[in-house]
C-alpha cells in the first residue's frame, strides 16, 4: 500500500505544509513517494529526497507545469493514481485547487481537511466551522484526501534518502491559461508556518491602520493576518485571511485585534497554544476562547504595546 503526497512548492523551495502532509501519510503506510510537478524544479525535488519517511520523488519537470495549473495538475496525477491508495495534498489554496478536481476525474469521494486517522479507510474531520468532530470512513479504492497541516507534526526535513524518478508529461489541459500574478514581497514569515500571528479585523477600520500590526509584528517577527470581515472590506489582501474559509493557523502566540470572534474566524486558529485578545467590546465571543484579553480601545492599547516592545528592545541591546 503506496501513499502518493502531492508537493506544494514555487519551483525553488518546497513548502512546509508538505512536511506535515508527509507526516500524516506516515500515519497510513510506510511507503510514501512525493509528487513535484513544475518547472525548472530539480532543487525542490532534492529537497524533497532528503525529507524523512519518503521512499521516491516523482519529478515531472516540464514548461507545462510551471505555474502549476489545477487542470493539468490533476491529470497528472490521475495518470499515476493507479499506483496508489492514497492520494495525499495540504489543505491549502494550493491542494484545495487540485484534489477537487482529481476526485472528480477518479469519480471518487473527497475527504477534506482530516485531523486525525484512525485506519487506513477512517479519518476524522472537522465539521460546522470546527464545532463538531466527524469520524468518516470510505470505501474508494483510491482516496483523495486534503490535510489540515496544524493538526501533524511536521517530518524532519532532512535524514532521507529518497529515490527520484522522471515522469512524463501527461494530460496538459488546455481549459485554463495563465494569465498573471503580483505576488506580496515581505520579510515577515508565512502565516501558516509562522510562531507568532497577529490579527485585524474590522475594527480597525481602515487598510491604513493595518500598518499599526505591521510594525508590531516587525518587532515581535511575526505574521500579520486578518478576519474575512477585514478582507471582504478590502483591507488586506484575501491571503491574509485567517479562518475556515481562509488559512488555517496554530502559532504558539495569536493575538486577534479588533476582531470579534465570528465561528468561522475561531475554526481557523482556535488550536493556537496562547491566544490574546484586544477588542473594546466586552461581550465578544473573541474572550470566551481567548487565554489573556485586554478590553481597550485598540488605537489606544497598540501604541502603548508598540512602546513597550520599544523599551524591551532598548534595554536587550
Amino acid at each position: 500500500m503506496s501513499i502518493l503526497v502531492i508537493a506544494e512548492h514555487d519551483n525553488s523551495n518546497l513548502k512546509p505544509a508538505t512536511l506535515n502532509t508527509v507526516a500524516a501519510a506516515s500515519e497510513i503506510s510506510p511507503s510514501v513517494h512525493l509528487l513535484v510537478a513544475g518547472n525548472s524544479c530539480q532543487s525542490v525535488a532534492d529537497e524533497c529526497s532528503a525529507v524523512e519517511g519518503v521512499e521516491k520523488v516523482l519529478l515531472a519537470d516540464d514548461l507545462a507545469y510551471e505555474n502549476q495549473l489545477a487542470e493539468s495538475i490533476a491529470n497528472l496525477i490521475k495518470s499515476a493514481s493507479s499506483d496508489y491508495t492514497h492520494i495525499l495534498a495540504p489543505a491549502t489554496t494550493f491542494g484545495k485547487n487540485i484534489l477537487p478536481r482529481l476526485s472528480a476525474l477518479l469519480d471518487v469521494q473527497q475527504i477534506s481537511e482530516i485531523i486525525e486517522i484512525i485506519s487506513e479507510d477512517t479519518f476524522k474531520r472537522p465539521i460546522y466551522a470546527g464545532s463538531c468532530i466527524a469520524t468518516v470512513k470510505s470505501n474508494d479504492s483510491i482516496k483523495v484526501i486534503t490535510v489540515r497541516a496544524t493538526a501533524f507534526d511536521p517530518v524532519n526535513a532532512s535524514g532521507g534518502s529518497a529515490t527520484i524518478d522522471s515522469v512524463s508529461v501527461e494530460g496538459v489541459s488546455d481549459l485554463s491559461s495563465f494569465v498573471g500574478e503580483e505576488i506580496a514581497k515581505t520579510d515577515r514569515p508565512e502565516l501558516t508556518a509562522a510562531s507568532i500571528v497577529i490579527s485585524g479585523g474590522r475594527g480597525m477600520q481602515s487598510g491604513d491602520n493595518f500598518h499599526l500590526l505591521e510594525t508590531i509584528a516587525d518587532k515581535l517577527g511575526a505574521a500579520v493576518g486578518a478576519s474575512r470581515a477585514a478582507v471582504d472590506a478590502g483591507f488586506v489582501p484575501n491571503d491574509y485571511q485567517v479562518g475556515q474559509t481562509g488559512k488555517i493557523v496554530a502559532p504558539d502566540l495569536y493575538i486577534a485585534v479588533g476582531i470579534s470572534g465570528a465561528i468561522q474566524h475561531l475554526a481557523g486558529m482556535k488550536e493556537s497554544k496562547i491566544i490574546v485578545a484586544i477588542n473594546k467590546d466586552g461581550e465578544a465571543p473573541i474572550f470566551s476562547i481567548a487565554d489573556y484579553g485586554l478590553e481597550a480601545d485598540l488605537f489606544e492599547a497598540l501604541p502603548q504595546f508598540l512602546e513597550e516592545l520599544n523599551k524591551l528592545n532598548t534595554i536587550q541591546k
